[in-house]
């Protein structure tokens, strides 16, 4: 079974929502232009249609980036998680991607993640700091293969234009309504409606409700469009993982954590893995919901048996939903390759929740700019990134440590987390070819300074022999933590 199969399959349907939507934009931009005008209708018409393609030209080239500074979210490198840049690694290699996408850490302590980019060559996946340390290795595995399958199936850019076409019809729409509302609109139609007979009347009184539902309208359609899409993604990672245990176990913890998300809105909202709005699950979530019941989805994931492929999932589709609609083609059900099911990996114990909290916490603080020192006596101390004194007095000893994040501000360079690499310039005489070691002192968080003043970041997972300086090209050998 060729995966295009599905993808196209997937793609046609979508396309007629996503058509809908444009129709919805149009109508709402033509009845605008009537009202203030009669017969300045396809005037109205033709500012949606520049609105929607300015809009459409930002979301092409910078729409990825747009999402993810609304989200907060800041890129990492690998020493900060490797565990978690192996995985990426892995599923880019399993999908079959040309280049592995970039991975971003979003300040959040409730556990989800999205995918950007207009296509496999340029993208991101981006999970909070919650879902890192929440997850074990299978489970994280199952939700980076479910975004890595919606950059493969396309889906990221797809949405990201049907986001940006509903961001359209919203701004019309509350133009429009607010127009009337600050009394200039009313004023004018009222002047002109006075010898325009009871079919101006009309003409206002619908476009004053298409104003109103236009924008719910458009959001059923995208809702629409995200939860199809899901159920594929679901399927596509099963796939990739040939664990489908290892999704089922991470929706579960997402969909059901009790922490708020600060940093999501009704566009960002669909893109994630599990819906992030709580209300989603209110009565009429069929329509407005952005995401597929995960109750449903779990159940899927666990009714799957005999294998891994495409035919295996949509017969455990069939079987919980109890109908015989399929989400794929028929051409995609041919599939007659056997993919097993692997067992579960041999990971660590599952963490305790005071574990979990830490983890989260130091995460965040990596994400805003701390620096992390660890005195001889074994004190761990977190420096904001304000903080800039060049030595700090450690409470228990009264030893004086070096603080990392002097050299940036020295350098002029306020820590802004691990999402930029600060370029400050070399230090005089300094070779970035020249030896550099660190000795860790921990097994938690480190922060020290290469040669060239740039601030590195160690994880507790950090287990490479070295690392390389993202401003100045260093390769700096990490010496292993002295035992005894």
């Amino acid at each position: 079974m060729l995966l295009w199969e599905v993808i196209e399959g997937n793609k046609k349907k979508s396309l007629w929502l996503f058509w809908a939507m444009g129709l919805c934009l149009g109508a709402l931009g033509y009845l605008i232009g009537e009202v203030y005008s009669h017969g300045a209708g396809w005037v109205g018409l033709f500012i949606a249609f520049c609105v929607w393609v300015v809009l459409t030209l930002v979301s092409y080239f910078a729409g990825d980036s747009i999402i993810l500074a609304m989200s907060g979210a800041k890129e990492v490198t690998h020493d900060i998680h490797p565990q978690l840049f192996n995985i990426v690694e892995e599923m880019k290699i399993a999908a079959n991607l040309p280049k592995t996408p970039k991975i971003y850490i979003i300040p959040e302590s409730a556990p989800n993640a999205f995918a950007v980019g207009r296509s496999p060559d340029k993208s991101a996946i981006a999970v909070t700091a919650g879902l890192v340390a929440e997850l074990n290795r299978d489970e994280l595995q199952g939700v980076i293969a479910h975004e890595t399958s919606h950059i493969l199936n396309r889906d990221v850019l797809f949405l990201t234009f049907a986001g940006i076409m509903l961001g359209s019809i919203v701004l019309l729409s509350e133009g429009f309504l607010r127009s009337l509302w600050y009394g200039g609109g009313s004023r004018r139609y009222r002047s002109k409606s006075s010898g325009g007979g009871q079919g101006q009347m009309f003409i206002m009184l619908i476009a004053v409700i298409f104003a109103v539902l236009a924008p719910v309208l458009a959001r059923i359609f995208y809702f629409a469009i995200s939860r199809k899409r899901e159920y594929l993604a679901d399927a596509t990672a099963v796939r990739l993982t040939r664990y489908p245990e290892g999704l089922a176990s991470a929706l579960e913890k997402i969909a059901y954590s009790n922490v708020p998300m600060q940093s999501v809105n009704k566009i960002t909202a669909p893109m994630y893995i599990s819906a992030p709005f709580k209300k989603d699950k209110a009565e009429f979530s069929a329509l407005s919901s952005t995401h597929p019941p995960v109750e449903e989805r779990i159940k899927i994931l666990r009714s799957i048996a005999g294998g891994a492929n495409y035919g295996d999932y949509n017969r455990a589709f069939v079987k919980v939903k109890g109908s015989p609609s399929s989400i794929f083609p028929v051409s995609a059900l041919r599939d007659s390759e056997k993919i097993e099911i692997r067992k579960p990996s041999a990971g660590k114990e599952e963490k305790s929740k005071k574990t979990k909290i830490r983890e989260i916490g130091d995460l965040l603080r990596v994400v805003n700019g701390f620096a992390f020192l660890t005195c001889i006596c074994g004190l761990r101390i977190k420096l904001p990134a304000n903080y800039t004194k060049e030595e700090i007095e450690c409470p228990r000893c009264h030893r004086h440590l070096h603080n990392p994040l002097a050299e940036l501000a020295a350098a002029g360079v306020i820590a802004s987390g691990i999402g930029k690499a600060e370029i400050i310039p070399s230090k005089e005489g300094e070779d970035a070819g020249s030896q550099q070691d660190y000795q860790r002192r921990s097994s938690g968080w480190e922060s020290f300074n290469c040669r060239c003043g740039h601030i590195i970041q160690l994880s507790p997972a950090f287990g490479g022999k070295y690392v390389i300086c993202r401003n100045c090209g260093r390769k700096i050998e990490i010496l292993p933590l002295e035992r005894g």
